[in-house]
């Protein structure tokens, strides 16, 4: 990866902003700058943070983690924190020059601001904290060819698991034993891991986008959503296919056809100089006329990278341009409460004048 030119427009940002420091702890955010694998277990245990400026990079971590820091971020000096991160950040500002330091707002915690902000007035030390939004992320949103390419083969990997899955299907088998299965063909296929827990979603169940897999059998006929993906190399996946065991009910023959003409529209507009709220607005116009504007609740779709949400948004709220590079999911959906939902989903690379379809597994119906 080429973590001297992420560097590089990283610090171009702190030229433009009114900070000569920038603090990042965001766990794809420090891998995307530092090649630092490390993940945090939980909200209150950090396995490291970055400190960058003009002059210096530095990876904060402690002794569990040094021999990965050192290996995985040779561009970064290694300062093992011995105590406690707080107590010794202030020391380390003031050895790096910082005066002005730029922190992620939605990732430090209320109690590690004030412990910070009170450290540093006992101290007298005169350096300010500016927070700031999103300035990694966005540089995250535009993929390099490293990056496509090694999600490319994520997305082959989760094709292959959820073709080789639905093929398997019967009635009789539970949510949970398909999201076992999906588990250990990825770990078969050699993944890192799955990018997120497994949506297996039958019948009524398939009204919860975000349904957890249950005790429930599948049954012939009803709609069976099946939301998955796969982190391979640090990179995720995701994709969704709706499935029948079965001849489905008029019902949801129409919902199907209405969500999927709704995806094809979307699909076929997407390319770079477009706004990003301009295929949610063309799906969701066609859900609305269909008469079921009121169950599709969520955006059309989000970027996927390190992370499996990420920049940029394809929904009505704070629009941007889409630009070549950048890796966006299509997912409309129709979520009738009681009695089932379909949600179809493709992962795309956004071209020029187009967009590819990154997510190869067909398993889509012409009712």
């Amino acid at each position: 990866m080429n973590y001297h030119g992420r560097l590089s427009k990283l610090r171009q940002k702190l030229r433009d902003n009114p900070f000569d420091t920038i603090w990042i702890l965001q766990p794809e955010n420090r891998r995307y700058f530092s090649g630092f694998k490390a993940e945090d277990t939980q909200i209150n245990e950090s396995s490291g943070s970055l400190l960058i400026n003009e002059n210096h990079c530095l990876l904060l971590t402690d002794s569990r983690y040094s021999s990965e820091a050192e290996i995985e971020a040779p561009d970064f000096e290694i300062e093992i924190i011995t105590h406690d991160l707080i107590d010794e950040l202030p020391d380390l500002l003031k050895r790096i020059g910082t005066h002005k330091l730029g922190f992620e707002e939605e990732y430090i915690t209320w109690a590690s601001y004030q412990r910070l902000t009170n450290k540093l007035s006992d101290l007298a030390l005169p350096l300010e904290l500016i927070p700031f939004h999103s300035i990694p992320e966005k540089l995250r949103a535009l993929k390099d060819e490293m990056e496509i390419k090694a999600i490319e083969k994520s997305a082959d990997m989760i094709s292959a698991i959820l073709d080789e899955v639905i093929i398997k299907l019967k009635p009789g088998i539970r949510e949970k034993d398909v999201a076992w299965q999906i588990e250990n063909l990825a770990h078969e296929a050699g993944a890192d891991s799955l990018a997120f827990p497994s949506i297996i979603a039958s019948g009524p169940n398939g009204a919860l986008p975000h349904a957890v897999p249950t005790e429930r059998v599948l049954k012939a006929n009803e709609p069976i959503i099946l939301d998955v993906g796969v982190k391979l190399n640090g990179y995720c996946s995701d994709m969704t296919r709706t499935i029948f065991l079965g001849e489905p009910d008029q019902h949801f023959k129409l919902i199907y056809k209405i969500v999927r003409k709704a995806q094809l529209a979307a699909l076929n507009i997407i390319c770079s100089g477009i706004k990003s709220d301009q295929p949610d607005t063309v799906a969701r116009e066609i859900i609305k006329e269909a008469g079921f504007g009121k169950y599709f609740g969520h955006a059309l779709g989000h970027g996927v990278g390190l992370a499996t949400h990420e920049s940029p948004r394809l929904g009505p709220r704070k629009p941007i341009t889409l630009k070549k590079g950048m890796i966006v999911t299509v997912e409309p959906g129709i979520y009738i409460p009681g009695k089932g939902g379909v949600r179809l989903e493709e992962m795309v690379l956004i071209e020029q004048s187009s967009s590819k379809i990154l997510t190869k597994a067909n398993h889509f119906y012409e009712l």
